[in-house]
């Protein structure tokens, strides 16, 4: 676990607007800094980066964070891994606290090597594996896409990582997910007699392995464990060598497995990915969709390959975008990408992409296939089963169009449906930049949002609750944290105190609201504000407890320490 010290010294070292410019070229705007926003499709830049609030936001698609979520979001990353680029870039050492009640082991600085040490000698491995490379000729692979892919062979045996790891007990091989230490303290490789496929992030670091058997046996594909390096949830195989062939297509190609992959590399679809043995996670579709405005899933045409097309649909709904497009394909029964690429070549494979349903399509044809819509219930059902599916969806236009074709197919007019899923029709927007609608700020909202904007606001500020309404106790906890650390300047600090925390997504919000003001609050004005504020926040607080008091008497009277609570809240109201 990285000290919260350490993330607050960090984020006074580094500028967001350097970071950011890392990636995305920056234009001055009056206080801030402007750009095409990287997370969603624009011509008109609405991605606002603010120096003095060490904050971005994207007024079209709602994007919005500190420095360290900048990271995490644009290069896909894990927290941890996030904090440890911008600290290597700014020349610093992460350290690490020992979290007793975590079973997660920290993250050592050595693990990268380790990895990749392993991966040195399971290559060398596979030079002196006769059945291995008959095995990988077999499948049509040649010499150059296993070295492009780094595949090695782990061996039979349980202890041949000794071979180059003379300390056979670390404790950095169990964390790195290369040695298993059974219960009675006996150790013993992890991967044995397997075909072995490296795992890199999106900087190309190896951070976890595949190993696939070369005859029959369970399980047909291992993978490394999580660790503080591997989120199988996170990442995706073979992004960090398709990502220019990617750009190059225009679309990016989602399979199931490693040798789909790179046997499709081998026929010259080298923009092609995998997830790592589990469905495809809302982090899977977001970082697919910042890679290309065009995702194609491709499945097996059985009823497992159709449940996970289902799934990866349904991670996707929260983050479709306007202009950018997913689809899905199924594949012939019988046939998986490796085996239809072998016998069709690129150009039939390629030509079979053009029949991809959308996932406009795919979702409702799946939707009216589950009920009979030759009767009034059947298109009642549907009705039912499609609305948790059409209120995910966040693009306003794909959104409308789906819930005009849905209102067709269930023979309603789209504003009934609109009003049976109580969605609001669209309002003409103002002009200027694009605001997100929002329902006005609650008291208690606007309170954060002005210790957000003037952290020193907190040190003459009390608060006299531990629990409350709506709020009040992201605000409470925020105040207490201002409190001890009265030199915190800035929301970014703030922000990433509370990260993974139930106050992290209020928190969030707030700042975005901020970046909203520009320059509509001066300091006199939010010090104002805030002190007439917290003078209403308690005399509501003060308010619902005379009513529960009152309410008390009436229902069973009350004792006399509680007449004396209720006499002295009605003198100071």
């Amino acid at each position: 676990m990285i000290p919260q010290s350490f993330i607050q010294d960090l984020l006074n070292r580094l500028d967001i607007v350097d970071v950011v410019e890392r990636h995305v070229p920056l234009k001055k705007a009056g206080a801030n800094y402007m750009a095409c926003c990287p997370f969603h499709g624009e011509k008109s830049p609405s991605f606002s980066v603010s120096p003095s609030k060490q904050f971005y936001h994207c007024f079209g698609c709602g994007a919005h964070g500190t420095a360290i979520g900048f990271v995490m979001e644009y290069q896909g990353l894990g927290f941890v891994e996030a904090v440890e680029d911008l600290a290597r870039n700014a020349g610093l050492t992460v350290p690490h606290e020992t979290d007793e009640n975590s079973h997660r082991p920290t993250h050592a600085p050595e693990l990268p090597d380790v990895l990749l040490s392993a991966t040195r000698y399971y290559r060398e491995q596979l030079k002196l594996a006769p059945q291995a490379i008959d095995y990988l000729k077999q499948r049509g692979l040649s010499g150059e896409i296993a070295a492009r892919f780094g595949i090695g062979f782990a061996p039979a045996g349980w202890q041949n990582l000794g071979d180059i790891f003379p300390d056979y007990n670390s404790p950095l091989l169990t964390q790195a997910g290369l040695v298993i230490e059974g219960e009675n303290g006996k150790r013993y490789d992890r991967f044995r007699d397997r075909i072995m496929f490296p795992i890199l992030n999106q900087r190309g670091t190896v951070i976890g392995f595949g190993g696939r058997v070369l005859g029959q046996g369970e399980p047909k594909y291992l993978n490394s464990p999580e660790t503080p390096l591997f989120e199988k949830g996170r990442e995706l195989y073979g992004l960090s060598q398709a990502r220019k062939a990617i750009h190059d297509a225009g679309r990016v190609l989602v399979v199931e497995g490693y040798m789909d992959v790179v046997a499709l590399a081998q026929h010259g679809v080298d923009y092609a990915v995998a997830t790592l043995g589990t469905a495809t996670t809302p982090v899977h579709v977001q970082k697919l969709l910042r890679q290309s405005d065009n995702v194609v899933f491709c499945f097996d045409g059985d009823a497992a390959g159709r449940k996970a097309a289902w799934r990866a649909l349904e991670n996707s709904l929260a983050h479709l975008v306007d202009g950018k497009n997913l689809s899905f394909l199924f594949l012939p029964q019988g046939e998986d990408p490796d085996s239809y690429i072998r016998q069709s070549g690129k150009a039939g494979f390629e030509s079979l992409l053009s029949e991809a349903l959308p996932l406009s399509q795919f979702l409702l044809r799946e939707l009216t296939g589950q009920v009979e819509m030759q009767t009034q219930e059947g298109r009642a059902r549907l009705l039912q089963n499609a609305r948790p599916l059409i209120q995910q969806i966040t693009a306003p236009a794909l959104g409308l169009m789906v819930r005009k074709r849905l209102a067709e197919l269930a023979g309603v007019t789209q504003v009934e449906l609109e009003d049976l899923y109580q969605i609001r029709p669209l309002q003409k927007q103002s002009p200027g930049l694009p605001r997100l609608k929002r329902k006005p700020p609650s008291l208690v909202r606007q309170m954060v949002q002005f210790l957000l904007a003037e952290p020193r606001l907190a040190q003459g500020s009390e608060l006299d609750f531990t629990e409350g309404e709506d709020g009040e106790t992201t605000l409470a906890a925020l105040i207490e944290f201002l409190h001890k650390n009265p030199q915190i300047q800035g929301m970014a600090p703030m922000i990433e105190h509370f990260h993974g925390t139930e106050h992290e997504p209020a928190l969030r919000d707030a700042a975005a609201e901020v970046m909203q003001w520009e320059d509509r609050f001066d300091l006199a004005e939010i010090e104002r504000e805030f002190a007439g504020a917290l003078a209403q926040l308690e005399k509501q607080r003060r308010d619902r407890e005379i009513d529960a008091l009152l309410s008390l008497s009436r229902s069973q009277g009350l004792n006399p320490l509680q007449k004396e609570q209720l006499q002295g809240l009605l003198t100071r109201k």
